[in-house]
């Protein structure tokens, strides 16, 4: 199977395209290394360094000629589309287009797009159905939201097959500062580095925070699978939709203190103000990806946290041979 990544440099497309060239996958990575870093990408896998809002996108996936599109590249900072909404929206709606308009100039047979629990907003009922009011405060969520009906008006008269799953709080390894799991890897940063982490707002805020390795086995399931992800808008409320999430909300609070146990930090987590744009509480039903393609998550939060915090320390210790850690954080 032939298959483009955008955004293939970052976190969670890097450790997609892992797995899929371990299936034996032929890859193509598409990334502006904006964000992402070369460094991650698996040598495996085929790298053209373009931005995907760029006409010399819809030509490099001419030539690839792909069987699945997996478009993860984003402006994915809800902070970064406050101060500049007009670039989010250039990114995330026009890369979008641009995703829809090589899938129609190839051979293409399905469309899986990375969306987020943002475009909910404010929940009127938790856990999160795909079903619920779409009310986004922050100009992130609406542009995915935008997005998801470009791909929905578009490929579905076009005859090509899409699955929009809809994230939720996504952190593990390679993680950057940025994205809705940020303040996972914020903390494992600091942590790694003898910093103390912040705690934004009062800590009470919840997420859905899901491990990347459960996210990617998402994205397989959905790329390999062989049934119509996109659904029948007769017989289903916003069809083609998918929530990824563990179904367990996670204060940032009880964050901090599974980084006490990860870390062994016993000392006062630092005091910031809220961000703004922020949902105050998020949790995702993921009952309909676990009916239609046994979607399942299973790693532990605080086991993804250790894992996490462990990533980033090995990382600050390989680039800081002379800093000491075993007992900085020792009463």
């Amino acid at each position: 199977m032939r298959i483009l990544v955008t955004g293939g440099a970052g976190f969670i497309g890097s450790t997609l395209v892992y797995q899929l060239v371990v299936l034996d996958g032929e890859v193509l990575v598409i990334d502006d290394l904006s964000t992402g870093d070369f460094a991650n990408v698996d040598p495996r896998a085929e790298f053209r360094k373009i931005d995907v809002t760029s006409p010399e996108f819809i030509e490099a996936a001419k030539k690839f000629n792909p069987d699945v599109i997996v478009h993860l590249a984003a402006q994915a900072s809800v902070a970064e589309s406050t101060k500049n909404p007009d670039e989010t929206f250039r990114v995330n709606v026009g890369g979008t287009r641009n995703v829809i308009e090589a899938a129609k100039a190839t051979d293409c047979q399905r469309v899986v797009f990375a969306s987020t629990a943002a475009v909910y907003g404010d929940p009127e009922r938790l856990p999160l159905q795909e079903g619920d009011p779409k009310k986004p405060i922050n100009p992130y969520g609406q542009s995915k939201l935008d997005a998801e009906k470009l791909i929905d008006d578009e490929l579905r008269p076009a005859g090509i097959d899409f699955a929009i799953l809809r994230f939720a709080n996504v952190y593990g390894p390679r993680q950057g500062l940025q994205g809705e799991g940020g303040v996972i890897s914020a903390f494992a940063q600091a942590l790694a580095q003898g910093d103390t982490p912040f705690i934004e707002g009062d800590g009470k805020q919840t997420r859905d925070f899901i491990y990347v390795s459960d996210i990617v086995f998402g994205l397989i399931s959905v790329i390999g699978g062989d049934i119509d992800f996109a659904g029948d808008p007769q017989t289903q409320e916003d069809p083609g939709r998918y929530n990824l999430g563990t179904g367990t909300s996670t204060s940032i609070a009880e964050v901090g203190a599974s980084f006490r146990m990860a870390a062994q930090f016993f000392g006062k987590y630092g005091k910031a103000p809220a961000r703004e744009g922020d949902i105050k509480e998020s949790v995702l039903d993921f009952t309909r990806a676990r009916q239609t393609f046994e979607f399942l998550p299973d790693v532990d939060f605080n086991t993804g946290v250790e894992s996490t915090y462990n990533w980033f320390k090995a990382r600050y210790e390989s680039e800081h041979p002379e800093a000491v850690h075993d007992d900085e954080f020792l009463i």
